[in-house]
């Protein structure tokens, strides 16, 4: 096969090599200038150095003109999705064309799909809509304005009302075709990874927030816990997947657990980020972006072995946010009772010589204090890290400079 990678996760996440048979298969990876040094570096591929000026998919059409089209086009990154679709249509490649991937690019679009099944979605409209008619804007409380295909909460804002979330778009100056308002939902919110392959779970976890990504956003921590994965939300999720055109391949989606039950946030054709790859892995075995790959080179037949973890054999994640500290290096403390606790399998913690990202990022090595906890209880990692975000604190520091 002619295989063509849209580059931008990095390999060490990814791991390309334990799923793809670059010997076998003709492989080629391009990405923009900053993600060329984040490839695979000990495969048999062709490296491609798009420009990164232009969009995305005229660069990478560009790039391939006078070659024979490739068999598969991947994207591992939400970001690439429409990129990809646009790619495969110019070029005639099998898979998810435009069409079929917005309903799980764009929030607005999305949740339309999902209520058209019966589902319980929050209200929602279109910030454009909203604006030209705000008296028929159907709830008046408090409400969340939010980009429309954006990730890890960025660009997203609450406000006590609909009015006050009108107000604050049009004093912000967004793009009204780029956001939409939501109704508020009170609540715990879970997260459900897993994988499926045409239609059917291979593979699932449902894990539960520690604070909330809105919280993270604005500067506190975050963290999940994995929980009990019962039946009926697994076929929950199927039915969201299914609105949503997700039929093979990892999955990401977010809901809160509401007095009369799930109500659908959001779901991306991706899997998730901060540390769920790796706890996903501890606790089932399956390592997602590996196997998303081979089920795009393999297909949705390709076995995916798995297992089911004890109830005391779960895991966790949790994450300072460092993007609203106001400096490039920062402070921790109060670290002292947790660092070598016993349910701590992993502690990553940046020392004050080195910068923090100053954009919002779950990233271990990008973030000011970040790791896994496990394998545990989920009741028993929950309130280990509810008494580590009270008790640790980061702030700014400044590096030392040469005399």
């Amino acid at each position: 096969m002619r295989i063509l990678v849209l580059h931008r996760v990095p390999d060490t996440l990814v791991r390309y090599a334990e799923s793809i048979d670059h010997h076998a298969h003709e492989v080629t990876y391009i990405g923009a200038p900053d993600r060329v040094e984040t490839m695979p570096a000990d495969v048999p591929a062709r490296r491609l150095s798009r420009p990164g000026t232009g969009p995305a998919h005229e660069e990478i059409i560009a790039a391939l003109a006078g070659e024979p089209a490739p068999d598969v086009v991947i994207a591992l990154s939400e970001y690439d999705l429409l990129t990809a679709a646009r790619v495969r249509q110019a070029l005639g490649v099998p898979g998810p064309d435009e069409a079929e991937v917005l309903p799980y690019r764009d929030k607005v679009a999305m949740k339309a799909a999902v209520a058209a099944r019966g589902l319980r979605v929050p209200y929602f409209l279109g910030l454009t809509a909203a604006l030209a008619a705000p008296d028929e804007v159907p709830w008046s409380g408090a409400t969340v304005l939010k980009p429309l295909s954006g990730a890890s909460s960025e660009g997203v804002t609450r406000h006590p009302s609909v009015k006050g979330a009108l107000e604050a778009a049009r004093g912000m100056g967004v793009d009204a075709a780029e956001y939409e308002i939501e109704e508020f939902v009170e609540g715990p919110i879970i997260h459900v990874d897993g994988l499926v392959a045409d239609g059917a779970a291979v593979t699932v976890m449902v894990s539960r927030y520690v604070n909330t990504c809105l919280a993270y956003a604005e500067g506190e921590p975050l963290g999940s816990v994995q929980i009990d994965t019962d039946p009926d939300v697994v076929d929950w999720v199927l039915r969201c997947l299914a609105a949503v055109n997700i039929a093979t391949g990892p999955f990401h989606l977010e809901a809160i657990e509401g007095p009369d039950g799930l109500v659908f946030l959001e779901v991306g054709a991706r899997f998730g980020g901060a540390d769920v790859v790796d706890t996903f892995e501890l606790a089932t075995g399956v390592r997602l972006p590996s196997a998303q790959l081979r089920l795009l080179v393999e297909g949705a037949s390709a076995h995916i072995p798995h297992r089911v973890p004890a109830p005391d054999a779960r895991y966790g994640w949790f994450v300072w946010p460092g993007h609203l500290l106001g400096t490039t290096h920062c402070r921790v403390s109060g670290t002292e009772e947790f660092a070598d606790h016993p349910l701590v399998w992993r502690w990553v913690q940046r020392p004050e010589d080195e910068p923090v990202s100053q954009t919002i990022t779950y990233a271990d090595a990008h973030v000011p204090l970040a790791g896994v906890t496990g394998p545990a209880g989920s009741d028993d990692m929950a309130r280990l890290m509810a008494e580590m975000f009270a008790a640790v604190k980061v702030g700014p520091a400044m590096p030392e400079t040469e005399a």
